[in-house]
């Protein structure tokens, strides 16, 4: 089944069997990201929670590029109150949307990824880069500062050390220097990625689905990912199997007092 979404058709989102593929299209601009663009990643989150039958996702970009980050075109002229108002606030909610996945997500980086592409593959549990791939935080040299989590969830995932190098440095890494730092999880030869990618993504959907996905909701607590929603979650689906629940419904519906067996 494949499905590409209305909203922007440079966001794409398939279905191959438990798999989800994200993909941006847009590799004339090197995927660089504009606000139609990050509306699409996050009604893309959206569709994906919507299957149930869904188990691993994948996120990828087309061309030379995974993505440029966000389009100077885009932000570079916005009052500063716009940029508050719309345009950081816009890539956080998509972004979170993102990290946020109850199924596992992989990254395929199969070209550079600056600025808000490095954010944007922050958002996945674990990178698949190629190595001839660079990787940075460019904005300091434009006289801006990462703001779609780069100095909070980039922090979080590989540590306050290689950030800063890449933030105040600016300089880029190579795949090699970013799998050696533990920002990249699998390196592999050009075009090998997706192969790569799809064998993870192969392993992780034979596994138990929902002990899986509550075990990631579990871990991204534990790194201060979604804190109270994965515990709540949790916590509201262990009282659903209630005998207890099951009276206090059928309580409220009977209009009488509940008699509850603690059970």
């Amino acid at each position: 089944m494949s499905k590409a979404l209305q909203s922007d058709s440079r966001v794409k989102l398939s279905f191959s069997g438990a798999i989800a593929t994200i993909t941006l299209a847009r590799a004339e601009k090197l995927n660089a990201l504009d606000m139609p663009m990050i509306l699409a990643l996050q009604q893309a989150a959206l569709d994906i929670e919507a299957q149930a039958d869904i188990r691993v996702a994948l996120l990828c970009g087309e061309g030379k590029a995974f993505c440029a980050g966000g389009d100077i075109a885009a932000w570079g002229g916005l009052a500063p109150i716009e940029m508050w108002r719309s345009w950081t606030r816009a890539g956080h909610r998509a972004f979170d949307a993102l990290a946020r996945l109850r199924v596992p997500m992989i990254a395929v980086v199969g070209g550079h990824a600056f600025g808000g592409g490095l954010e944007l593959a922050a958002t996945a549990d674990f990178i698949v880069c190629e190595n001839h791939v660079k990787l940075g935080l460019p904005e300091a040299g434009l006289g801006m500062v990462p703001g779609w989590s780069g100095s909070q969830r980039l922090v979080r995932r590989f540590g306050s050390r290689a950030v800063k190098h890449m933030a105040l440095t600016g300089d880029m890494l190579t795949a090699s220097e970013a799998y050696r730092l533990g920002i990249v999880d699998y390196l592999t030869d050009t075009d090998g990625g997706s192969l790569i990618a799809l064998k993870l993504a192969e392993k992780i959907a034979s596994r138990g689905p929902i002990a899986a996905q509550v075990a990631k909701q579990l871990i991204n607590a534990a790194e201060g990912e979604e804190q109270s929603l994965a515990f709540e979650a949790i916590a509201g689906a262990m009282t659903a199997y209630t005998q207890d629940l099951a009276e206090g419904v059928a309580a409220f519906k009977g209009k009488r007092p509940p008699e509850f067996s603690n059970s």
